[in-house]
């Protein structure tokens, strides 16, 4: 394996030029690049054939493991077969066949999909659709939006502004959506540090939407959309309740309640979503990543029954005006239909339930090492949260990033919080291997 990535040619400087890497500090990146050339299972190769153990799913959506060969031979034989299908008044079979497996697994009630490119898309269709949807209901003054603070909903206009991550927002806070809110973070360290699993407080940071209600108005309010698990933001877990209550605020004011699951979705909690892990009903939930294993870009919205139905009551013709000319490409629908029979084969829905025990055990054992101050977990999801250099935020974190790189170990850094959320098919030699190169 390593003599095939060996045999890769290294970029010179000046290959590196052309491309503009995105989320990346390019000059730095490209004056000590970081190349990988292959992957297979739990690892990946660099291009001089050293082997990386994967602690991130690439970038939490390779659930199953790199190179699965029954979702690239799917792959390749729908492009044999059928390579592209007009996306707006056509379709092409696999596409309905992957809505309805979908379906299958998805929380109950949620019996609808609608199909893009990436998460930025399915959130930007769900905040869409819930507009739309109240105005179809004769409610057309509800299009304000509530998000969260230090959230993370992708890169569209849409996604930023209901978006709390501050980075994000700057150069673009001028052109966000306006008529848009945010409910507090639930990050409590004082109370909650170490927790293991879900925190015990701060359920009642959900009433804040009461507030807001009180504010606006619920006539004026569509959606409120949140992740169950904060992820680009540094690993948040919901306190116990806090979700639930969401969830009876919304009902009671008959607000849409968009739960982002595209790091969550496809077994990250030990459930196939996070939903269903949590015990909270959705009316829409966004997802990505998981759905085709990382190897074909796709994402998508799970869509009530009662907000699809809306649509199909009015007048007959476009019931709404949205969609991508790649919506259920067919190669992404084969991808996807490979890797949801791949998750029920071997079990992976629920695979990181009973990893998690060990996991965590691994993960809090960190505890007492120097710099570390908080570790916040959930199936099989960390976030290690490191002291920050005096007026250097986020140095600590990229050096570990790139130390624990250089000794064969691949995380993921998010200021400093060093994330973790490996392949499913992880086993306990290599988690042990993953917190062994952390510890030292």
């Amino acid at each position: 394996m390593s003599n095939t990535a060996a045999s890769v040619a290294p970029l010179t400087r000046s290959d590196l030029e052309a491309l503009w890497l995105p989320f990346t500090a390019n000059r730095q990146f490209k004056a000590q690049p970081r190349l990988l050339a292959r992957a297979s299972g739990m690892h990946y190769w660099t291009i001089d054939g050293r082997q990386i153990l994967d602690g991130v799913a690439g970038l939490w959506c390779v659930n199953a493991g790199h190179g699965r060969r029954e979702i690239t031979q799917a792959v390749a034989g729908q492009l044999e077969t059928l390579d592209f299908a007009p996306t707006f008044q056509m379709a092409h079979p696999a596409a309905f066949q992957l809505a309805n497996e979908l379906v299958k697994i998805a929380p109950r009630g949620l019996d609808h999909a609608f199909f893009t490119n990436s998460g930025s898309e399915a959130v930007d269709t769900a905040l869409k659709i819930a507009i739309a949807f109240h105005r179809l209901r004769g409610e057309g003054t509800r299009t304000r939006l509530i998000g969260r603070e230090r959230a993370y909903h992708g890169v569209g206009f849409g996604g930023i502004s209901v978006g709390g991550i501050p980075p994000n927002r700057k150069t673009w806070s001028s052109v966000l959506l306006p008529g848009v809110d945010h409910l507090p973070h639930t990050h409590d360290p004082a109370r909650n540090a170490f927790s293991r699993g879900a925190p015990e407080h701060g359920a009642h940071l959900a009433e804040e939407l009461e507030r807001l209600v009180a504010l606006h108005d619920a006539t004026n309010i569509a959606a409120v959309i949140v992740e169950p698990i904060a992820g680009s933001t540094g690993v948040l877990i919901p306190p116990r309740g806090y979700l639930q209550k969401l969830r009876e605020i919304c009902t009671r004011h008959g607000i849409l309640l968009i739960l982002d699951e595209v790091i969550t979705g496809f077994g990250r909690t030990g459930s196939a979503f996070a939903a269903q892990e949590f015990g909270v009903a959705a009316d829409m939930i966004t997802l990505a990543k998981g759905l085709t294993n990382g190897c074909v870009p796709m994402g998508g919205v799970l869509v009530s029954k009662a907000v699809y139905d809306t649509f199909m009551q009015g007048p007959e013709g476009i019931e709404l005006f949205h969609g991508y000319t790649y919506s259920a490409h067919p190669a992404a629908c084969a991808a996807g239909l490979a890797t949801l029979a791949l998750y029920q084969r071997e079990g992976l829905l629920n695979r990181a339930a009973s990893l998690a025990p060990q996991w965590q055990e691994a993960a809090h054992a960190l505890r007492g090492l120097p710099h570390v101050i908080d570790i916040r977990n959930y199936g099989l999801i960390l976030g290690l949260e490191l002291e920050s250099l005096p007026g250097k935020p986020g140095a600590r974190g990229f050096e570990v990033f790139t130390r624990c790189f250089e000794r064969g170990v691949l995380v993921r850094q998010t200021g400093d919080v060093i994330a973790l959320s490996p392949p499913l098919i992880i086993e306990k030699a290599q988690i042990e291997q993953i917190f062994g190169t952390l510890r030292y």
